[in-house]
């Protein structure tokens, strides 16, 4: 209460400030301008274009602590045109059924020839181009549900497929390439003619892929028989998808005019450029082993290679734009490629270790139906129904005209860190059958290779502690972008008027988010709205969301106000101010999903599982910024005003989890919604093909199985040495104890069963020998 009156004080207070604007300026606005205008720090081009890049979606309503859940409703359920669902049905399932990824990673070490034709022939490479170039044309949903689908067969395939499709020479020459580049060479890239690769990534500049060493120098030089205006260009670059096989390289690099041969700047700031692979002096065709993936990937170099040029994306008027292109269109590439395909390998864990938790069996009960295991598949489960949410939902803002950079960032670090933990926990539950690598290890490759997402496009350490928060906090609120832009103003008295109009409306919003916060957290929601529309079920997440979205607002506004820029520094706090607004989106794709799919009854336990860790996480991160604020004594404050009952949010409860772990050991609709997408033969010599006729054999043996143990339990296979897990339905078949049909159903799901626990041995050489006889033969 004491902390409600104090609030009440300010607000009368500044109110009686705010309505006499001169001396509101002359008092208030004009020493705090100033003030901003001293501390606030130079932006530089290349940190002004990735503040700027792309566009507030979803995340802005989160930010702003108001969500309008009607909006997030109205949003169209992403569908898939005829042409589409045809191409994933036919197409994208006989390039799954062509890729063995046994051969890809332990023979090949890539693609057969064949499988490489069939996707460049099919346009597989070109999903992205528009028709009229020549490619397939796809939206954004059918191109993230392709790259899902090759993502449960093979991860080299989902790659090669990827790549060209995500930030690269396509969607930059699509968006800034002139038209002589666009006839040119999307085309070629359309039909496969062409392989692309883009090279930014540098030794010496990863994380901080601005500060790249690789340069050009403008220059005059021979082309073609004729001395033109170019450029020399020297670089090193590494972890290059498809350079090893690229014929079109896109470059990045850092262009230099010191005899201002171009009449401007003498440094003209980073450019991106399409070289061809055999361009004279350009190094590719060596390889990288990303921990076995065998998807196409190397270091390409090059030492003052002269181009000219017409090798600039967009032509030499673009010269110095090249960062900016590239983080308008990082947004889009990064909102699928990964999130695509690592829910995709959530899903394909889900979908085959739910069934081997069923088939298998110890102290005769399913492994599946012990706790501890139970424990891992909730997990496997709700984390599954939550990245396939967040895919879904991000892909169809792609498809709306969206190019969310804060939303590019919160799905890339959190589907790929619970898709990771999906993995780890199936792992935990095959045991034995998961270590050993083989042509029957249907889980062993996706656990060795889940570093790889966490790593690339952007490292998941970076993205939490930096960009989530860092750049959601300029983009998505509705006042710190437009304060910064009349600070550094150099019409001082345009940039007060400007800054007077910012800074009151960010007092005005940052006191109602205080009220509301303040309001909400004493009534615990409960008057809250729900919008009418949605499943009542899920009203109280509703209520509960808004209540986090006013406390997320008011918390991020008084850490900003409080460390000011030291809180680009403090990473710590910085990432968990980036994890309540990660949680909220999270969990907004849950209420999303849960309504587009039809409120179906059987998915609830999903859906409930879902958003109970999605708010109890978020309630973690407001918790440690708390115990972690500086200021202890406002610290404390807000606990009492954002949890004046204390901490509501509890972890999911067993009970709950018990029930998602049975929706994934039985074959049923829920399961199936869950997994919808994975690439699923129907080959008992397929290991997946296997688990799925092992699971059905399973569950039809079942009665015949009970009657076997009554069997047992009666002593009537006493004394006979068959009377073991193996063989006692044999046994009990040739007393005459079990019908033909019994034994016949037993035997069966025996056979299935004995095929999915095999592990799989070699010759003690691993087969070192048979490869290289086959390399050879190859070779000859």
């Amino acid at each position: 209460m004491f902390a409600f009156l104090i609030l009440l004080l300010l607000v009368a207070a500044v109110a009686a400030v705010l309505m006499l604007q001169p001396l509101r300026q002359a008092l208030l606005t004009k020493p705090v301008f100033r003030m901003y205008r001293k501390v606030l720090p130079q932006m530089s081009a290349t940190e002004r274009d990735a503040l700027e890049a792309g566009t507030v979606w979803w995340e802005g309503e989160l930010f702003r602590g108001r969500p309008d859940w009607n909006t997030l409703l109205s949003y169209p359920k992403p569908q898939l045109s005829e042409a589409e669902q045809r191409f994933l049905d036919h197409e994208t399932a006989e390039a799954c059924r062509m890729a063995d990824d046994w051969d890809i990673t332990q023979q090949r070490k890539d693609l057969s020839p064949e499988l490489w034709t069939y996707l460049k022939t099919n346009g597989f490479l070109g999903m992205i181009i528009p028709k009229e170039y020549g490619g397939l044309g796809f939206s954004a949903y059918a191109h993230s549900e392709v790259i899902a689908r090759l993502s449960t067969r093979s991860s080299a395939l989902a790659v090669s497929v990827m790549v060209p499709n995500s930030l690269g020479p396509a969607e930059l020459l699509l968006h800034y390439g002139t038209d002589a580049q666009k006839n040119h060479y999307l085309p070629r890239l359309a039909n496969g003619t062409e392989v692309p690769a883009f090279a930014l990534t540098s030794p010496w500049a990863g994380s901080d892929a601005a500060a790249i060493p690789d340069h050009g120098i403008v220059c005059r030089g021979q082309w073609q028989g004729q001395e033109v205006l170019g450029m020399r260009v020297s670089w090193d670059k590494r972890y290059i998808t498809l350079a090893p096989v690229c014929t079109l390289l896109g470059l990045a690099f850092r262009l230099y005019d010191p005899d201002r041969l171009l009449g401007g700047e003498t440094d003209l700031g980073i450019t991106c450029a399409l070289v061809p692979h055999d361009h004279p002096g350009v190094d590719t065709g060596r390889r990288h082993q990303p921990l076995g993936a065998m998807f196409m990937n190397g270091p390409t170099r090059g030492q003052d290679v002269f181009m000219p040029l017409e090798f600039i994306i967009g032509g030499p008027e673009r010269a110095g734009q090249g960062w900016r292109m590239l983080m308008e269109c990082l947004a889009a590439g990064r909102s699928i490629s990964l999130p695509s395909s690592n829910s995709a390998m959530a899903k394909y864990t889900t979908r085959t270790v739910g069934a081997y938790a069923r088939v298998r069996s110890q102290f005769r009960v399913p492994v599946g139906r012990f706790e501890g295991v139970e424990e891992a598949l909730a997990r496997i489960g709700g984390n599954t129904y939550l990245t396939e949410a967040a895919r879904v939902m991000t892909a169809g803002a792609i498809d709306l005209g969206a190019k969310p950079s804060v939303v590019s960032a919160i799905v890339k670090y959190h589907v790929t860190e619970r898709a990771r933990q999906v993995v780890v926990d199936g792992m935990d539950v095959i045991g034995g059958k998961g270590i050993c690598l083989g042509p029957s290890n249907f889980l062993g490759r996706a656990y060795q290779q889940a570093p790889i997402g966490i790593t690339v496009e952007g490292a998941n350490i970076l993205t939490r502690s930096l960009i989530v928060f860092g750049q959601g906090a300029i983009r998505c609120h509705p006042y710190v972008l437009d304060e910064m832009r009349a600070a550094q103003d150099d019409d001082l008295q345009r940039g007060l008027e400007a800054f007077d109009k910012a800074f009151w409306g960010h007092v005005r919003f940052t006191l109602g988010n205080a009220a509301r916060a303040l309001g909400l957290a004493f009534t615990g929601a409960r008057f809250a709205q729900a919008p009418g529309r949605a499943a009542p079920a899920m009203h109280t997440y509703y209520r509960r969301m808004t209540r986090y979205a006013a406390s997320f607002a008011l918390l991020a506004d008084l850490c900003m106000l409080l460390l000011g820029g030291s809180l680009k520094r403090r990473e710590r706090l910085s990432a968990r101010l980036g994890d309540m607004l990660s949680q909220l989106y999270l969990a907004s794709a849950v209420l999303k999903r849960y309504e587009d799919q039809g409120r179906q009854r059987e998915d609830a336990p999903l859906a409930h599982w879902a958003m109970q860790d999605a708010l109890h996480k978020l309630q973690e991160a407001a918790n440690g910024v708390l115990d972690n604020l500086p200021q202890r004594g406002v610290a404390e404050l807000l606990r009492v005003v954002l949890f004046p009952w204390g901490m509501p949010e509890r972890a999911p409860r067993d009970v709950l989890g018990q029930k998602v772990a049975q929706l994934l050991i039985a074959p049923g609709a829920a399961r199936d919604r869950l997994t919808e997408g994975c690439y699923l033969p129907d080959s008992i010599d397929e290991p997946v093909g296997a688990l799925e006729q092992a699971l059905a054999a399973t569950l039809a043996a079942e009665p015949a199985e009970a009657r076997l143990r009554d069997i047992e339990k009666r002593g009537a296979l006493d004394g006979d040495p068959r009377a073991n897990v193996r063989d006692m339905a044999e046994a009990a078949w040739a007393a005459s104890l079990l019908s033909d049909d019994d034994y016949r159903l037993l035997r069966q799901r025996n056979v299935l069963r004995d095929r999915v626990v095999r592990v799989d041995d070699f010759p003690f050489d691993l087969g070192a020998q048979d490869a290289a006889g086959e390399h050879q033969a190859r070779a000859a």
